[in-house]
């Protein structure tokens, strides 16, 4: 019985601090849309590696994303795109901090971060990235309108009447 009751609480708390490690990693699993007559604002938080990651999603599929201002596209993993479904098209050379690999162009029918939506987006399959993380790059983010305050990411789209 001492041993059932002890491998009970090594379950929960197996549960309990991988649930603290993921919310500290991604602490936007939840996403708060702010909603006002012409303006749709998401603020993001930084997490402890002081990244901002996000839950979003991909043609109405549920993906992670790391926000990378510095990425030119939505750069997406082979085994994410597969999930997905996205099919390969031209190939293009990319740079990377790795150096120049193959990636394959693919569009996006829709990409959101909360109530935000952005329509037609271009990404890139890369071979190279590992994980299940999304970069979202400037594909999606030149949409937008963003700026950092504190450890503060906010992202707001403009209506267009």
């Amino acid at each position: 019985m001492q041993v059932l009751a002890w491998l009970s609480f090594m379950a929960l708390g197996v549960l309990f601090f991988g649930d603290q490690l993921e919310s500290q990693y991604n602490p936007n699993r939840q996403v708060e849309t702010l909603q006002s007559s012409n303006v749709t604002e998401v603020r993001l938080q930084r997490n402890r590696l002081g990244h901002y990651v996000t839950a979003g999603t991909i043609n109405n599929a549920e993906v992670t994303f790391l926000l990378d201002t510095g990425a030119t596209g939505v750069a997406i993993p082979v085994n994410v795109a597969k999930q997905l479904g996205l099919k390969r098209g031209r190939p293009i050379a990319t740079r990377t901090a790795n150096g120049t690999v193959t990636s394959y162009l693919t569009a996006l029918d829709e990409v959101s971060v909360g109530g935000i939506a952005v329509r037609n987006v271009g990404a890139t399959i890369a071979p190279g990235l590992r994980g299940n993380e999304i970069l979202l790059g400037m594909s999606f983010l030149k949409n937008i309108e963003f700026a950092q305050r504190g450890n503060t990411l906010i992202l707001r789209q403009h209506s267009r009447n």
